[in-house]
């Protein structure tokens, strides 16, 4: 008897750019991306919310590769941070990554960063952009 893992009801037809139908007709494809339903999604986000510290985050982005195969970029813009959005916040291409879902992991990392100004201090920091002169 085998069961399988919910994955994700597809969006309605041409609200999206996920690819997720081609993705499973293609034997041997990485299917984890799927297993983030829309309740999972919320879990997430809410998590990425909730940020505690530059480690955790870290943690995170390591865990959403592991689990769902998704890569996820955090590093200061070119030009001068001012704002949580002068931090470049970049998903990686793959198939079967809802638009919605593209949208919501930066938008929910920010938010957390908002919370938390510390660890945007750290992530600089970490790049040398706050190193001592």
């Amino acid at each position: 008897m085998t069961t399988s893992l919910p994955i994700r009801q597809p969006c309605p037809p041409g609200a999206c750019i996920c690819e997720r139908e081609p993705l499973l007709e293609t034997p041997g494809a990485d299917l984890r991306i799927l297993s983030l339903t829309r309740s999972e999604e919320k879990r997430l986000v809410e998590r990425l919310e909730n940020l505690q510290s530059l480690s955790d985050l870290e943690r995170l982005q390591r865990r959403m590769y592991e689990q769902l195969g998704l890569r996820v970029e955090i590093v200061p813009g070119f030009n001068e941070v001012r704002t949580m959005r002068g931090i470049n916040i970049t998903l990686g291409e793959l198939p079967g990554l809802c638009r919605k879902t593209r949208q919501s992991i930066p938008a929910a990392i920010r938010r957390g960063l908002e919370k938390r100004p510390e660890i945007a201090y750290e992530l600089l920091n970490a790049n040398d952009l706050l190193r001592d002169a």
